[in-house]
């Protein structure tokens, strides 16, 4: 394998609004090589690949390719020097073939300048022959499988003469037979002097493909290995490795506070979700883990009747509450705080009091609301949970972060529910109101609610659970409680390595 330097990065760095993404990092990229790239959810991966493909600009750092400085490259010009990069979800156009897609930006032409369909598809079929590929060049991406729409996008990027390639999660939604396909294809290419950064949460085929690995966590480089020098125990221990002075303590109840009363989810299952069982018990935190991709945020759409079921039921204190749709879970006295709470949590463009209400008018046919009853119920709710707004009419899109959260959690607690699910309840928001939502959910603990919290946060889900469900490939392979609710732990059940 020929040694040549295709890139080196020197002291990346890359900030945003409270958090340091990248802090310093330093990489480099051989020919022929796939060298792969490590870390916990949010330990700067994805801001890394933006930055070499042009969609972020780094605060400081060097990026050298081929000998050549930038202090920052545009998405053009990373193209125009051989840096091609696939996302876990290709970007595609689904009404267009496979052969169109592949050469979409770079078309085949007649002499008039007219598209030539002929000698696309003759382009197309030679490049997927050239890989062994079975694929129908004229065929719809609309029709395809996921498996198959990667594909297409790691062809895409090959056809443009890719001397860079960066794989983001290019795994996540194959088969064992087309993991095998994709690895035929990289081994193909970087005999041809090819540089692979290969991203991925599955530890075994980093060491299957991998010729070396470093490890991000918090921003910042660990360590690089060469392969056959590291164990995954190793890297698991460096993905993971945190201060324990970073790590929030819950006060955890008496047996005298705890209270009666069982939430069982019984072999759940629909779309990504393949099985999903475990009990939640009134009066504690039930968190749910796992890396990004393994079903979390869809179990609890499941949990919420937001997505199609295929079996599987919910239990509540010996009653059937499966919900048939979200209005009927929110009947049902099940509440989600969602993951995005601009998109799915809030009503933007209205007021602190119309988002708070949203949930518990339930007007039937010639009811009136009560707007005095409103806004005296608003403003209680508004002062309880130190919502910082100039009034209670404010537009939502005005308050910050931490604000538009806890009008989620206003919104929610006004239903006066059963259950609540919390999908990354702390996202994007500061320090203080952390601190806040944590006491909120101890509230409702202490109330004797049930309390499911998703987190991508390893310190807020360890100090928060009582105990932890770890989802790995739409299964919740492992319930941890006690002292088994550690880092190590999680994570290697999350990658697959349960025992």
């Amino acid at each position: 394998m020929a040694e040549e330097v295709l890139l080196e990065v020197e002291g990346l760095s890359k900030g945003f609004p409270g958090v340091q993404a990248l802090k310093k990092v330093d990489f480099s990229l051989r020919s022929g090589e796939i060298h792969c790239l490590v870390g916990e959810n949010g330990a700067g991966k994805s801001t890394f690949i933006k930055i070499l493909s042009g969609a972020l600009v780094p605060d400081e750092g060097l990026i050298r390719i081929f000998g050549r400085s930038y202090a920052s490259l545009t998405p053009s010009l990373a193209i125009e020097l051989g840096i091609q990069t696939v996302y876990q979800e290709s970007i595609l156009v689904s009404t267009l073939s496979v052969a169109e897609n592949i050469f979409l930006g770079q078309e085949r032409l007649t002499t008039h300048g007219l598209f030539h369909r002929v000698k696309t598809l003759e382009d197309a079929r030679q490049l997927i022959a050239s890989f062994g590929i079975s694929l129908d060049p004229e065929e719809l991406v609309e029709n395809l499988s996921h498996a198959e729409r990667q594909i297409v996008g790691i062809l895409k990027a090959l056809s443009r003469e890719a001397k860079i390639l960066i794989l983001d999660e290019p795994t996540a939604s194959l088969s064992a037979v087309e993991k095998r396909t994709l690895f035929e294809i990289l081994r193909k290419i970087t005999r041809q002097g090819v540089g692979v950064i290969y991203i991925s949460h599955h530890l075994e085929e980093v060491f299957e493909i991998g010729n070396r690995i470093t490890v991000l966590k918090d921003g910042a480089k660990v360590a690089t290995h060469e392969v056959q020098a590291v164990s995954q125990e190793l890297l698991i221990q460096e993905m993971v490795g945190r201060p324990a002075e970073l790590f929030y303590t819950r006060e955890k109840l008496h047996s005298s506070e705890m209270h009666h009363g069982v939430l069982e989810v019984v072999n759940l299952r629909g779309g990504v979700v393949k099985e999903a069982s475990f009990q939640v018990h009134a009066g504690e935190i039930f968190g749910i883990g796992g890396m990004v991709g393994s079903g979390r945020t869809e179990l609890v759409r499941l949990l919420f009747g937001l997505d199609k079921r295929e079996g599987g039921k919910i239990v509540l204190e010996g009653q059937d509450v499966t919900p048939r749709s979200p209005l009927d879970a929110i009947a049902k006295g099940i509440c989600l705080i969602t993951e995005d709470r601009q998109k799915t949590g809030l009503v933007l463009v209205r007021s602190v009091k119309e988002n708070i209400t949203l949930a518990s008018l339930n007007l039937g046919p010639g009811e009136i609301l009560n707007l005095r009853r409103e806004r005296e119920v608003v403003r209680e709710l508004v002062a309880k949970l130190r919502i910082v707004t100039p009034h209670i009419e404010q537009e939502v899109v005005n308050l910050s972060g931490g604000n538009q959260q806890k009008v989620v959690l206003a919104k929610w607690l006004l239903t006066n529910g059963k259950v609540y699910i919390f999908d990354e309840p702390t996202r994007g928001i500061d320090v203080g109101a952390k601190e806040e939502i944590y006491r909120l959910m101890m509230e409702l603990v202490r109330a004797g609610k049930f309390v499911i919290m998703v987190s991508s946060d390893m310190p807020e889900l360890i100090a928060l659970s009582d105990r932890v469900g770890v989802m790995c490939n739409g299964r919740m392979v492992q319930i941890l409680e006690g002292e088994a609710i550690t880092e190590e732990k999680i994570l290697a059940c999350a990658l697959g390595m349960v025992g």
